[in-house]
C-alpha cells in the first residue's frame, strides 16, 4: 500500500499553482510552445493561456516569453523565474511527500487495510 496526496497554492481562495499547471510549464519549456504544451497535457490553447494569465497575475511575476510568429514561427520560452519557481515547487512536493510517507508509516505499521 501507499499513500497519495494532492499539493497545490491558493491566493484569496483561487488556485494559483499545483500538479497541472506544473505539468504546462514543463511541457513548455520541453516544446518551445503553449500549443504543443497544451496538445501534451490534453487541454485547449485557450485554458492554457488563462492558466498561465492567472498564475502571472497571482504570483506577480513572468512565466513565459513569447516570441510571435515570423519566418521562423513563435515559441515560447519559461522566463528565469518561472524556472526558479518550478525546483521550489517540486522542493516543496517532494518534501510534502516525504514528510507524508513517513507519517503513513508509522501510523499504519503493520496495519492489514
Amino acid at each position: 500500500m501507499e499513500i497519495k496526496s494532492k499539493l497545490w497554492i491558493e491566493s484569496e481562495g483561487k488556485p494559483v499553482f499545483g500538479r497541472g499547471r506544473r505539468f504546462l510549464l514543463e511541457a513548455i519549456g520541453r516544446h518551445g510552445s503553449i500549443n504543443q504544451a497544451a496538445k501534451e497535457i490534453n487541454i485547449s490553447y485557450r485554458k492554457a493561456w488563462g492558466y498561465i494569465r492567472a498564475m502571472e497575475e497571482r504570483l506577480g511575476f513572468k512565466l513565459i516569453e513569447r516570441q510571435t510568429g515570423g519566418k521562423n514561427g513563435g515559441g515560447a520560452t519559461l522566463t528565469e523565474e518561472a524556472d526558479r519557481f518550478l525546483r521550489k515547487y517540486e522542493e516543496l512536493e517532494m518534501g510534502i511527500r516525504e514528510i507524508v510517507d513517513e507519517k503513513f508509516v508509522r501510523i499504519f505499521k503493520g496495519d492489514r487495510l
